[in-house]
């Protein structure tokens, strides 16, 4: 039997998004079917809402809604506390651990090898910015604990080594190696943000 066509495309559009498989996308279009009406014009405008009215911070790449982020323009924040994540939302993991009231800094993606991604490719040349702009004191590598997070990390304390004055630290890990910040619960967050160490 020959698949309804607009089945077909729902599926196909939500098998690309991330750990959903065939048999998934096909359980959610069938599922959408079933709601209400109202529900799934309300989805969809969420969705379109989401691509139209959110963008990234001009200062720190963190997602907003707005011209700069709520944390960029919070000036109770230390500034001369920095803290360098792959993507923004290792950032809301951090803030729900509320353990780190310095900035953020957005490199939108890990340098990898067989990805052929380089560190000339990430949010990197606006990091050496900042750190002049805020005369910043330290650096918090906050890359996942992943082969491609450590190289990150390693890569950049090297780089930034022509700051005499700067300390580099990267995370103490009570974290499993090969996992995930965005996944990781507050409290373990927050020891390794206490025990992170200079490197």
């Amino acid at each position: 039997m020959e698949k309804i066509k607009a089945l077909v495309r729902l599926e196909e559009s939500l098998n690309k998004l991330p750990s959903v498989g065939k048999k998934s996308s096909e359980r959610m279009a069938y599922a959408i079917l079933d709601m209400a009406d109202e529900d799934v014009f309300e989805m969809a405008e969420a969705l379109v809402n989401l691509k139209k009215s959110i963008k990234k911070c001009p200062i720190c790449g963190n997602l907003t809604d707005e011209d700069v982020c709520n944390i960029c323009k919070d000036e109770t924040r230390n500034k001369q506390l920095l803290m360098v994540v792959s993507y923004p939302k290792d950032i809301i993991a951090f803030e729900n651990s509320e353990g780190f009231k310095g900035i953020y800094h957005v490199l939108n993606g890990v340098i990898s090898l067989n990805k052929g991604k380089t560190l000339e490719e990430l949010n990197y040349s606006s990091l050496v910015e900042r750190i002049k702009e805020n005369n910043v004191q330290e650096v918090i590598l906050a890359t996942n604990p992943t082969i491609e997070g450590e190289t990150t990390a390693l890569y950049i304390a090297r780089k930034l080594q022509e700051f005499e004055n700067l300390t580099v630290t990267r995370l103490a890990y009570g974290l499993t190696m090969g996992g995930n910040l965005d996944y990781t619960d507050s409290i373990t967050l927050g020891k390794a943000l206490e025990g992170r160490r200079k490197i």
